[in-house]
């Protein structure tokens, strides 16, 4: 009961004027690629494709104004929006928006024994667990709070258009706490490298506008 009050409360945030979020996940790292655990303790840096992508992002919203950059403090993120930090549009990053722990198997490749335990977390996960996690990890309830504060922060802000570059399982809860859905819900978000999730602001309630959109990776340059 005490999780649900405090997504209710994060939904119904009331901001001094109406904002535009744009929410999109990282460019590709190699780690992605080679099917390696990232998650906040491991920190590479974009592959070539996700400079393409960061790119072809830029490219398609270049001219949005965009009134500041929120990131997490990891490279992947901040290489994605390099272009609008080049463009001299402020920029901050947060430690709230780094990605999920995933403890002991953070660097490691993608094996079995992570993908037992991944699907068993995850069940737990859609069937209401939300302070469980991998050994040395971070639970949804955690990050979660991160968020909260975020947006508490964010409630302060006067800028009006906003670009967030985080990661995809923290992408997935950010959009659970706005929405005010239960974080068993969080799967009902897929994520690929540079999709993106357009929420508003009423002043109210986050209002979801676009779900995980690719369309600026297949336009013509």
């Amino acid at each position: 009961m005490k999780l649900n009050k405090r997504i209710h409360f994060a939904s119904q945030f009331i901001f001094a004027a109406v904002r535009e979020i744009f929410l999109i996940r990282h460019g590709e790292t190699d780690y992605n690629n080679r099917g390696i655990v990232q998650g906040k303790g491991v920190n590479p840096p974009l592959n070539e494709k996700g400079r393409w992508q960061a790119q072809q992002f830029f490219n398609r919203f270049r001219n949005e104004n965009f009134d500041i950059v929120f990131t997490s403090t990891l490279k992947r993120a901040i290489e994605t929006v390099k272009g609008f930090i080049d463009l001299k549009i402020p920029h901050k990053e947060f430690m709230e928006l780094d990605e999920i722990g995933w403890g002991k198997f953070e660097g490691r490749e993608v094996d079995s024994l992570f993908r037992h335990e991944f699907k068993r977390i995850v069940n737990e996960w859609q069937n209401g667990n939300y302070n469980i996690c991998t050994e040395g990890g971070e639970t949804p309830y955690e990050l979660m709070q991160k968020h909260l504060r975020f947006i508490e922060m964010l409630r302060t802000r006067t800028e009006k258009k906003i670009l967030v570059c985080m990661h995809g399982r923290a992408l997935r809860i950010m959009l659970c706490t706005m929405l005010n859905k239960p974080l068993s819900e969080m799967d009902n978000f897929p994520h690929h490298n540079l999709s993106l999730y357009r929420v508003n602001d009423n002043g109210k309630y986050f209002e979801l506008t676009h779900f995980n959109d690719l369309q600026h990776l297949h336009a013509e340059v």
